[in-house]
């Protein structure tokens, strides 16, 4: 509880946080489910609060909001920013379902090569938290999703890094039938984990720069 006052009273301003965490069976990767507040006008929920999530979360300062909006079958990823450009994202879908996808690429972590698959939708309003250290990517389920997602870096073309979506050392499914995937020319053409160049190292702290 917090304490005010007003014209010479006092009183109680209550403090409760409005998002339930749920871990992952990879420590830092979240789900976020925030407070819907409904009534017969519709609903209410606060998509994102600083306060709240650098209580809950991390301290994380994001500068940038991206929105996407793909169809059936679509399939981005799986992507990821190099240092001093890594990145962590706070994904939801407004419209639409998605299966959102953090693949671990830190090279010495005990979870190196896993990943995390959750169903992101405009009805179920959950948010998925992915560190810096982890690929990123999504597929569309539903006939049309917008998708949104923050950025605690700025978007640097130079920095990018990519895997296949389709290495089957990572074993992810997609929810998706192989002929109805939809790629970008670019996303066609990532190397698989094996054969990367580059990828994050457990033991560096890619924080160290908030």
């Amino acid at each position: 509880m917090k304490s005010n006052t007003q014209a010479g009273e006092t009183f109680e301003l209550p403090y409760t946080t409005e998002m339930n965490i749920i871990q992952t069976d990879i420590p830092g990767v979240l789900i976020i489910e925030p407070r819907i507040f409904e009534d017969p006008r519709g609903y209410f929920f606060e998509s994102f609060s600083q306060r709240d999530f650098d209580a809950n979360v991390r301290t994380v300062h994001f500068v940038q909001d991206n929105e996407s909006k793909s169809g059936y079958g679509v399939l981005r990823g799986l992507h990821f920013q190099k240092p001093p450009y890594t990145q962590s994202k706070l994904a939801r879908v407004i419209r639409g379902t998605v299966l959102d996808v953090a693949v671990d690429i830190r090279r010495g972590s005990p979870t190196f090569g896993k990943h995390v698959a959750v169903e992101l939708s405009g009805e179920n309003h959950r948010q998925f938290f992915v560190p810096r250290g982890f690929a990123h990517g999504f597929s569309v389920l539903s006939e049309e999703a917008l998708f949104q997602y923050k950025c605690d870096n700025f978007y640097a073309p130079q920095s990018e890094g990519a895997l296949a979506w389709d290495d089957p050392d990572l074993g992810i499914d997609w929810k998706l039938p192989p002929e109805s995937v939809v790629l970008s020319e670019k996303d066609r053409r990532h190397p698989r984990l094996k054969d990367a160049g580059w990828l994050f190292d457990y033991g560096t702290d890619y924080y160290s720069d908030l």
